[in-house]
């Protein structure tokens, strides 16, 4: 048996409307035994001294790319096991940020690498928070997730690799569908308009018929697999919540119309402000876009009044927000940078934490996680200070508990045995 009391830490419990003074957590074999002041543990529990921290649900990103560089380019070229390597250490870094689960929304190749990660995560041999997986990106050709375009003549024998999941047409995208539930996909993925980091493709313009996306997305809820969209576009979202998708995923073109649809839906909306705002914002920044591709800094010039009203239009709404971040379009470490991004458009720190905790536990519909609560799995994070008077405080995360296992500790944090007996 291993026991905890968690202690001195002010608790937020991923639903309340501010955190409470005064309680404490009781955590044993992996779960929360009691919330409540003045708790009586086994004799040999652990006390943990959070003194001036706030404690929260561990946090959940339900938009990452683990085995996706910032450089997109690069990750198209290399091997799958290349692609492995280098997730190791973004899995363990994701996890020491707080991030005790994350949803994968795609990886850059052919072979199915971002599962074999998730599998490896939980059976403990590789650290990392756990994972949930939409292997590829189904694409029509030409669209957001056909890169084939970028090769030369000399080397268009690798056209196929860089289709990765491209499928045109009812028939073939129900093959594809079936591909992708049958290698063991959690979540099934889809481009449902153009892109910003893609080459040739149009983020305004939808990428699917509507009935293409009916196909898609019923063919995967048949296998009971869930399906969310990349899109931006307006009309893009409208056809994907009429397909009866679970999430949307970006919608940074979308009008409040169409946002009052999504609600009316009761479908999720991951935004991804952070990289979004941050390009939009600088898009006259020379030096900014200095290493960046010409390309995107073009579509982010066309569409950066539309980009920014759509922040606008989101935070005034009442649509259920879901964190997510797109890391891999930039460097891991930075996830927590969406909670600040989501405040600066005008989202209070409340709603931006339960996106990333209670909300996001119930887009994924992991309804052990998400909240403190007797009987709920224990992840558990805390800062120091308080994120819901400084945001930021979510970028300080020192202590990290998943399924009731301590991964960090701030420093002198209490010792073993010195539970009230």
């Amino acid at each position: 048996m291993t026991a905890f009391l968690i202690s001195g830490a002010s608790v937020w419990d991923g639903l309340a409307d501010a955190p409470a003074q005064g309680l404490e957590v009781w955590v044993e074999d992996g779960r929360v035994r009691a919330v409540g002041a003045d708790l009586s543990p086994p004799p040999d529990a652990e006390t943990v001294d959070l003194t001036g921290h706030t404690l929260t649900p561990g946090f959940i990103d339900c938009h990452t790319h683990v085995a996706i560089q910032p450089d997109i380019l690069r990750s198209l070229v290399g091997s799958s096991a290349a692609a492995a390597l280098r997730a190791v250490p973004v899995l363990r870094s994701l996890l020491a940020g707080g991030f005790t689960t994350i949803r994968d929304l795609t990886c850059a190749d052919v072979a199915y690498t971002t599962l074999d990660l998730r599998d490896a995560v939980a059976a403990g041999l590789v650290e990392g928070p756990r994972m949930l997986v939409a292997p590829h990106l189904i694409s029509a050709r030409g669209g957001h997730g056909d890169f084939s375009g970028v090769l030369d003549d000399q080397r268009q024998g690798r056209k196929r690799v860089l289709e990765m999941a491209a499928a045109d047409g009812p028939d073939e995208i129900r093959t594809r569908v079936r591909e992708e539930v049958r290698a063991g996909a959690d979540w099934i993925k889809f481009a449902a308009s153009g892109g910003f980091s893609s080459p040739s493709d149009d983020p305004s313009r939808p990428a699917y018929s509507q009935e293409e996306m009916d196909t898609l997305v019923a063919t995967a809820a048949d296998l009971g697999v869930p399906a969310t969209p990349h899109v931006y576009s307006d009309e893009g979202v409208q056809r994907a919540v009429r397909a009866g998708v679970r999430s949307v995923e970006h919608g940074n073109l979308a009008s409040a119309g169409t946002l009052a649809m999504i609600e009316e839906a009761g479908v999720f909306l991951v935004p991804t402000l952070y990289t979004i705002l941050a390009d939009a914002r600088r898009v006259d920044d020379d030096a900014y876009w200095s290493t960046r591709p010409p390309y995107k800094r073009r579509k982010f010039r066309q569409f950066h009044d539309a980009l920014l009203a759509a922040a606008e239009h989101l935070a005034a709404s009442d649509v259920r927000i879901a964190f997510g971040t797109d890391a891999g379009m930039f460097p891991h470490a930075e996830n927590w940078r969406e909670f600040p991004a989501l405040v600066s458009a005008g989202i209070s720190p409340l709603r931006a934490l339960k996106a990333a905790t209670s909300v996001a536990a119930e887009l994924l519909r992991l309804d052990d996680l998400g909240v403190i609560a007797e009987g709920r799995t224990a992840d558990l994070v805390a800062m120091p200070g308080d994120p819901f008077s400084d945001i930021e405080a979510t970028g300080r995360v020192d202590f990290v508990m998943k399924a009731g296992v301590i991964h960090h500790r701030p420093p002198r944090s209490g010792g073993r045995g010195s539970g009230r007996g």
